[in-house]
């Protein structure tokens, strides 16, 4: 069954205990030693269904799934780790077939990287991950809107921690999603990009925008990653609550 809790951030990089499962020895290797001089504490797995297991029994705070894996694929894993957690998960594809960057992120998975991948992109990527765990609306424009549904005037900050539009509410404060009065669970990724529409509702946030804000995807990026979440985000507060600017982005209807 799905977990709607919220996951627990790492207080430092030193906290945040990593789940690398990658069948090629050299690679796990590699990428364990980089990630383990940068602070982080990195476990390791060599096939699917041996990084479900661990992935059970330590509870990782992120994973970084190769695609092509035995016994269980990354596709499959990713599929079988989001029935349990909301934890980030960063794909690793050796080709960046738009196939595998499709399935990845359908599967559940927030980000993706292509092998060989510089060190400094990968961490960089594995620190906008867990740094989306840890997000408040103190670090977001969600925060001082009113929304549909907030207040306004002398008690307008308060109000404002609860965004409504239609039978959707966004608490900013509390992080949490109700739809018809029903609690939504959000990936961290997801809740991080519906509350930059609800900080702005009505308002187009281009591809880029959303890519830069939410991903931390200055430099460069893919915007699939922006559009599969969209879809995701879109089956879960319902399909008409975001709306399609074709050739610029998109909105979250008032």
């Amino acid at each position: 069954m799905r977990s709607s809790a919220r996951p627990s951030p790492p207080a430092t990089a030193a906290e945040a205990r990593l789940l690398l499962v990658e069948d090629d020895e050299v690679i796990r290797n590699t990428v364990r030693m980089l990630l383990e001089r940068y602070g982080f504490t990195v476990a390791t797995a060599g096939d699917g269904l041996t990084g479900l297991e661990m992935f059970r029994e330590t509870g990782p705070d992120l994973l970084l799934l190769d695609v092509m894996l035995p016994d269980l694929d990354g596709i499959g894993l990713c599929r079988r780790v989001r029935e349990l957690s909301l934890a980030p998960i960063l794909m690793m594809s050796a080709r960046g077939d738009a196939l595998d960057v499709v399935a990845g992120l359908e599967a559940g998975a927030d980000d993706y990287v292509v092998k060989p991948c510089e060190s400094a992109v990968l961490v960089a990527r594995i620190r906008s991950l867990l740094r989306r765990v840890s997000f408040t609306p103190a670090a977001s424009g969600a925060g001082g809107s009113t929304g549909a549904g907030g207040g306004a005037g002398n008690g307008g900050q308060a109000d404002a921690a609860v965004l409504a539009f239609g039978d959707l509410t966004v608490d900013t404060r509390g992080m949490e999603v109700r739809r018809a009065g029903q609690v939504v669970a959000l990936t961290p990724t997801e809740l991080r990009m519906l509350l930059e529409f609800a900080g702005s509702p009505g308002v187009v946030l281009e591809r880029r925008t959303l890519l830069s804000r939410v991903w931390d995807h200055a430099w460069h990026g893919d915007t699939r990653v922006v559009d599969l979440h969209v879809q995701r985000l879109r089956a879960k507060i319902g399909a008409d609550r975001i709306e399609t600017v074709r050739g610029f982005g998109y909105k979250l209807r008032r």
